[in-house]
């Protein structure tokens, strides 16, 4: 399906790179920055998908990038990726995520590193690989995505609630390090969202009820796009620097 333009102010022409961009949230934003003139550069584990993707929506097939954001050197070369092909980045999703939810005296401790060094590291990563480039253009944007899970935490979401409050934490040091360099930042917490985020989840019960939970309140995908849209479509001397929000019915 495609996804009708809202509105190209200040989105044409940015060139825009989405980590996670597979699935979900990153599908979702890609196609609608596709359909109102963004330059995208796609990065996700699954090059497959990266790349049906890229011919639906009509992308260079160099324009993704097999990455796994835990990786340095993959999200380094995501980004020379985009400076060899635009010579600037504009913006800079860091979206990919996953939340495989367990009560700590399971001892998941698998699962906690990985969460640890895609939800933390990869957003280190990528802030690493793009702020020398913003710095130098004197512009940019960097987008990162934590939770509701940052704000509010609940039995068996310890861990996965820790990485996303600390992205809350690192995003706000960052808009106050890059005010000298005329770069925007921006941290979206979103609720319930249909995305492959419950598929992350090892142990069996919590799955069943995380599923159970998102069959009844999530909201589709192309919601935190509009976000993501929201923020980068405002005027260069408008920051926007953190939304959170829900699906309507969503209590916790």
């Amino acid at each position: 399906m495609t996804t009708a333009p809202i509105c190209s102010n200040g989105i044409a022409g940015k060139v825009t790179i989405i980590t996670g961009a597979s699935s979900g949230l990153g599908e979702a934003t890609a196609r609608l920055l596709a359909a109102n003139g963004a330059k995208l550069v796609l990065g996700a584990r699954r090059l497959d998908r990266l790349q049906a993707l890229a011919a639906e929506l009509s992308l260079p097939a160099d324009a993704v990038v097999q990455t796994d954001v835990s990786h340095a050197e993959q999200v380094q070369a995501l980004v020379d990726r985009a400076m060899r092909l635009h010579a600037r980045v504009d913006v800079l999703l860091n979206n990919a995520g996953l939340m495989p939810h367990s009560p700590l005296e399971r001892g998941k401790i698998a699962d906690w590193d990985r969460m640890i060094d895609v939800n933390l590291k990869g957003v280190l990563y990528g802030i690493a690989a793009v702020l020398p480039h913003m710095k130098v253009q004197g512009s940019g944007h960097i987008i990162n995505v934590s939770s509701v899970g940052g704000h509010k935490v609940r039995p068996g979401s310890a861990v996965y609630a820790a990485t996303k409050a600390a992205v809350l934490m690192l995003s706000e040091g960052l808009r106050q390090e890059v005010k000298p360099y005329n770069i925007r930042t921006t941290v979206i917490s979103p609720g319930a969202v249909a995305t492959e985020l419950p598929e992350s989840i090892t142990e069996a019960d919590v799955a069943t009820g995380i599923r159970k939970f998102y069959e009844t309140y999530a909201i589709p995908a192309d919601s935190f796009a509009r976000m993501v849209m929201f923020a980068m479509s405002q005027p260069e001397d408008v920051d926007i620097n953190e939304i959170l929000f829900r699906p309507t019915a969503q209590e916790l």
